[in-house]
């Protein structure tokens, strides 16, 4: 009831002032220690991923924290990880505003941001200074100006940089919002990216004796025989896992609504069964040993357990946690714990 409130008067707000209001006002609970009293971290049996132990299988996605300033006040709200970014190489503002927009009627969110950050020196800094203990996912991408052909460049820097300091990296090259980046999901590009990273990747675990696992984001615009393909070269090059999905380019249910013709990638609601079948395609098509962290539309409990019972292993919320608020995170985390009784 109290988040369904504030809610109501930050709907009322410009959207991106009311995304950094919030996120400031998590702070702020962290700090006075509110935070454990409003949403007590919930119980729940560890799980095996990717070589990781995470406390529980509901985590952050990418985007709500790009910098990586807000990590203890979400982790003291009892995800199991914390996905930040995407970051680039070098800092850069993103598209021209207004670039984000609610739907409440859908309960949905489209945006075009575009990759807005401080850039990764400024994330690693906040990284550093993390008191928290929560699995860190690091999501990295290229530069707006970078051009698609010189791609594996930003990666590379953005790889080199935050691996001692990630549990696990991923790499975006799904977003909708930096032109020509989807076409990296694709052919010899996709090959080229991924031999190279995967090279690094050996070179950087010898160097600091830690293999820290790498993730790819895919987009939910694929067709069958996409998917396939793109599953055949993540097990070729030992992808460590696949995020399932980014947002959508497809305006299906969003129809009519204000704002519903607004450029960008739309998530929420309207974006869950596309993001569930594209999910359980993957699972179709993948090695068994191959994880799947599903994104996409998550919006209440039961929609979480369609993401796991599609074939994921993990599961990670945005707008969800914006239209429903941090209780969605202790609701979905015990109806998992109560199915393995």
């Amino acid at each position: 009831m109290f988040y369904r409130l504030l809610r109501n008067i930050m709907f009322k707000m410009d959207a991106e002032k009311a995304h950094h209001l919030g996120l400031n006002g998590l702070a702020m609970l962290e700090m006075s220690g509110l935070s454990s009293l409003l949403y007590p971290k919930p119980k729940a049996q560890s799980v095996r991923v990717m070589g990781l132990n995470f406390p529980n299988q509901v985590g952050l996605a990418a985007g709500l924290d790009k910098n990586g300033d807000y990590i203890e006040a979400l982790a003291a709200l009892g995800f199991g990880f914390i996905e930040i970014g995407t970051v680039t190489p070098r800092p850069q503002p993103g598209n021209d505003k207004p670039r984000l927009f609610r739907l409440p009627e859908a309960q949905a969110i489209i945006n075009r941001m575009g990759f807005n950050n401080l850039g990764v020196d400024h994330l690693i800094e906040q990284v550093k200074l993390a008191q928290s203990n929560a699995i860190i996912g690091i999501n990295i991408g290229k530069n707006a100006d970078t051009p698609v052909e010189n791609a594996v460049d930003d990666y590379l820097i953005g790889l080199n940089k935050v691996y001692p300091y990630a549990d696990y990296v991923t790499i975006n090259i799904s977003s909708p919002n930096t032109p020509g980046l989807r076409t990296l999901q694709f052919g010899e590009s996709l090959n080229k990216l991924l031999d190279t990273l995967k090279q690094q990747q050996t070179r950087l675990q010898s160097q600091y004796n830690r293999y820290v696992p790498m993730a790819v984001k895919v987009a939910p615009d694929l067709e069958p025989e996409e998917v396939v393909q793109l599953a055949h070269c993540f097990a070729q090059f030992e992808i460590d896992a696949i995020i399932a999905t980014n947002t959508t380019m497809s305006r299906q249910g969003v129809e009519g609504l204000a704002d519903g013709d607004e450029a960008g990638g739309l998530s929420g609601q309207p974006v869950f069964e596309k993001s569930t079948e594209i999910v359980r395609q993957f699972k179709q098509a993948l090695p068994e040993h191959l994880p799947i962290i599903a994104a996409g539309g998550i919006m209440s409990a039961d929609d979480a357990i369609q993401k796991l019972d599609a074939g994921a292993s993990l599961i990670q919320i945005y707008s969800g946690f914006i239209y429903q608020g941090p209780k969605l995170i202790s609701d979905i985390v015990n109806l998992i714990e109560k199915r393995k009784k």
